[in-house]
């Protein structure tokens, strides 16, 4: 094996990494979190978006990771899940998996996709970001204005499949 080709296979061993302790640190946040529930899957994702369209609120089901609902979400009756949803805040998890994450999250970077950031433009306050350290078990919740305004660089990028 040459040195290009152990760069590679490092590389590839790191992504894999990566996508296992991002999941990992999801699971974790949303058992630190009671009333969270994560993002639901097949008629009970199509249901909270028809919902939230029914008032007017348009958002990709991969905008956020888990609801914080007080009363529970109730799928089997419509209108029952629109009150509940009108009070109801989406969730959108970042996991720190680096040791050069310093406490408050100073040094963590992250990216906020587009749907991420329209979908906190349309849900207002009903919206977070959860910021957690796999590492130290540090949460933090915030907003995508508040990561914005606290960014000490942005590098926006397109990005595209073919």
């Amino acid at each position: 094996m040459n040195a290009l080709d152990v760069i590679a296979a490092k590389r590839a061993h790191l992504q894999r990494l990566a996508n296992t302790k991002g999941a990992a640190g999801e699971i974790a946040a949303l058992q630190s979190m009671g009333e969270w529930v994560a993002r639901p899957k097949g008629s009970a994702l199509r249901a909270i978006l028809h919902a939230l369209a029914d008032s007017g609120i348009h958002i990709k089901s991969s905008s956020f990771d888990a609801i914080a609902s007080p009363d529970g979400l109730d799928f089997t009756d419509p209108q029952r899940l629109r009150d509940q949803l009108a009070t109801a805040t989406f969730v959108e998890i970042k996991t720190a998996n680096q040791a050069r994450v310093r406490p408050g999250f100073a040094g963590f970077f992250f990216a906020l996709t587009e749907s991420e950031i329209a979908a906190a433009a349309a849900l207002g306050e009903r919206h977070r970001v959860a910021l957690y350290n796999n590492m130290t078990g540090e949460l933090l919740i915030t907003s995508v204005p508040e990561i914005i305004a606290r960014a000490s660089s942005t590098n926006w990028q397109v990005s595209v499949q073919l």
